[in-house]
């Protein structure tokens, strides 16, 4: 696992919000197991007690559990996780779109601009 931490937010936020991308793309599949907390310090090079926060975070968001002294896992709750989707989907439209109209881009330009970026093409 890989994450390029930012100066701005802190470290047991990006990492949850690293987690929800990954569990919304469905690289994290319901009931998949995670890195143990002191694994993934290991592997982001963080402190142990970051990765605890991260993941107590997210077990009480509802996103990952753990029983007894097993290894912690996905939600399998499915609902749960579309409604992430569509979470992340709006933060990422409502930001591209906060853009487009502060340097007033009209709605069919974004739209063509949109239809272009997405299918590959070059057009402007």
């Amino acid at each position: 696992m890989k994450i390029v931490f930012n100066k701005r937010d802190a470290v047991y936020i990006q990492v949850i919000r690293h987690f929800k991308q990954l569990i919304a793309k469905g690289e994290l599949g319901p009931g998949q197991q995670i890195p143990s907390r002191r694994e993934l310090a290991n592997d982001l090079k963080i402190n142990p007690n970051t990765a605890q926060r991260a993941y107590k975070e997210m077990e009480e968001e509802g996103l990952i559990y753990t029983e007894s002294n097993q290894p912690s896992r996905v939600t399998k709750d499915k609902a749960l996780i579309g409604t992430l989707r569509n979470e992340i989907i709006t933060e990422a439209v409502q930001a591209f779109v906060n853009s487009m109209q502060e340097i007033n881009v009209p709605l069919n330009e974004c739209v063509k601009l949109i239809q272009s970026n997405y299918e590959g093409g070059d057009e402007q």
